[in-house]
């Protein structure tokens, strides 16, 4: 069947499946790939990601100024960066063999990103942190069902970062992660109030060479808790320099315990005289399979 540019054609869609943030080769978050589709709507993007089922799927384009256009979908819509769904990209296209061992360039609605492929490691580099206020300690500890205290005697505020997308990262006294019992609704007005993804909720670990384990709450784009985020990652591992630890520079954090997919995200954070001049977020992925979507 010959490929066209209508709605009104049938059209064969190849999209490999992707688990990204691996810990040793279980647990992650998985994501769509697409690559070099035919030219698809915005409504058969959306269609196709409804029909993958999970958080992303990645649309990928050969580029011309970079060596990849990348674009990525939920269910609701196009968001402007998605880590795991990087990580499934360039993980796929290495398994492949279109890809060997190197640095890259991807662009994406948040920007042109580089992307270094290693074996059994992907790193990603995100956009330099923004950071504002957030929502007040009692909203939020409404929203996730916890008392004011849970948060406040953490000493941390409670801030909107962002490396690629704005994230609410949030921190909670360590052992009452897993406790948390979020109204998604109004976790979902919080974000379209605060103009933000979702929550990243963490308590720090110090016991551990785990930094920090976290949970991820994005109700606006149809992910009620995700396993693993490379984006709101990168925030948290900003907030964190400012905040808690300025002389580090890497960050390990673990996400997705309290949905039986524990995942493990890398983050690098290189700072020079107190300034953040890079960001870099990383992981490995396992190819699933493959599925053939008909829109």
């Amino acid at each position: 069947m010959q490929n066209k540019n209508t709605d009104s054609v049938e059209q064969a869609i190849l999209v490999y499946l992707v688990n990204s943030f691996t810990q040793n080769n279980s647990g992650g978050n998985p994501a769509g790939v697409v690559l070099n589709p035919p030219k698809l709507s915005t409504s058969q993007k959306i269609a196709i990601a409804r029909q993958v089922g999970f958080s992303e799927t990645a649309f990928v384009y050969n580029g011309e100024e970079t060596d990849f256009i990348v674009d990525f979908y939920t269910a609701e819509g196009e968001v402007d960066f998605c880590g795991h769904a990087t990580l499934a990209v360039f993980s796929t296209l290495a398994s492949l063999k279109q890809l060997t061992d190197g640095l890259y360039t991807q662009k994406t609605k948040a920007g042109i990103l580089s992307v270094s492929v290693s074996p059994n490691n992907i790193v990603m580099e995100q956009t330099l942190p923004t950071l504002r206020n957030g929502p007040s300690i009692n909203e939020v500890a409404t929203a996730l069902g916890i008392t004011n205290e849970v948060i406040a005697e953490t000493g941390l505020p409670i801030m909107i970062v962002s490396t690629g997308l704005p994230d609410i990262i949030i921190p909670v006294k360590t052992g009452h992660l897993d406790l948390l019992q979020p109204n998604y609704e109004a976790i979902a007005r919080l974000s379209r109030e605060f103009k933000a993804i979702g929550f990243h909720v963490f308590e720090l670990n110090h016991n551990s060479s785990t930094t920090a384990h976290c949970r991820n709450f994005a109700p606006i784009y149809g992910i009620n808790e995700e396993s693993a985020t490379g984006s709101a990652s990168g925030a948290l591992g900003c907030y964190l320099v400012n905040y808690v630890l300025p002389n580090e520079t890497h960050f390990l954090f673990e996400q997705g315990r309290a949905m039986g997919c524990p995942s493990l995200i890398q983050v690098t954070i290189n700072s020079q005289t107190k300034n953040i001049i890079q960001v870099e977020v990383g992981g490995q992925a396992v190819l699933m399979g493959t599925q053939i979507i008909h829109i």
